[in-house]
C-alpha cells in the first residue's frame, strides 16, 4: 500500500456526493481553516479553494464521482490525490461518521501522511464502453434479458441499488 507523503502548506479533504460535496482545509498545523458544504461542481471548488491554490494538494475518496475533480485539478495545476475507500475505511472507520467529519479525516490523513493511494486512471483509459452500463443510474444499455438468461455472473437488480428490494446474491429471474 502506498501512502501519500508529500508536504505542502495546505490540505483539502473533500467528501464527495453526486451532488454535494463537503470541503475541509487545513494548514500544516491542523488548524481547520474552512470546512463547509458545496453543491458539487468545478466553479464551487474553485471558489473555495482559490485563496489556498498557491500550495495545496485535495484529496477524495475513491467513489464514483471523482473523475471531474481529478481532471479540474490536472487542468489547474493543483496536485490531487485519490484515496484508497477500502484501506481508508481500516484506517479512520468509526462509529461517529457524517460528511463534516470523513472532510476532516481526509485532510488530517493526507496531512499526516497516512492516506493509502490509489490510482488514478487517465482520462482516456476511463472512459465506459458503449452498450455496457451507466454506473449513474445502474442502467444497463445491452439487452439486459439475454444477459440474464446466458450469464451465471451477478445481474445489475443484484449489483446496483435500485428502487427494488436489494438480493441477497441470488440472481433474479427476468421480469
Amino acid at each position: 500500500m502506498r501512502f501519500y507523503t508529500t508536504q505542502h502548506q495546505y490540505y483539502c479533504g473533500i467528501d464527495l456526493h453526486a451532488r454535494s460535496m463537503y470541503v475541509c482545509i487545513q494548514d500544516q498545523s491542523g488548524k481547520i481553516l474552512l470546512h463547509r458544504n458545496y453543491r458539487a461542481g468545478p466553479d464551487a471548488l474553485l471558489g473555495a479553494i482559490d485563496q489556498y491554490r498557491e500550495d495545496l494538494v485535495v484529496a477524495v475518496e475513491c467513489v464514483f464521482t471523482w473523475y471531474w475533480i481529478a481532471d479540474l485539478c490536472s487542468r489547474k495545476g493543483i496536485a490531487f490525490v485519490l484515496g484508497h475507500a477500502l484501506y481508508m475505511k481500516a484506517i479512520h472507520g468509526g462509529k461517529t461518521k457524517n460528511d463534516k467529519i470523513d472532510s476532516n479525516k481526509i485532510a488530517a490523513l493526507l496531512r499526516s501522511g497516512m492516506l493509502p493511494m490509489a490510482y488514478v486512471y487517465p482520462q482516456g483509459m476511463r472512459s465506459t464502453p458503449p452498450g455496457i452500463f451507466s454506473a449513474a443510474g445502474c442502467t444497463w444499455l445491452a439487452n439486459t434479458q439475454s444477459f440474464r438468461r446466458t450469464s451465471r455472473t451477478p445481474t445489475p437488480s443484484t449489483t446496483c441499488r435500485t428502487s427494488r428490494s436489494v438480493s441477497t446474491g441470488t440472481p433474479t429471474a427476468p421480469a
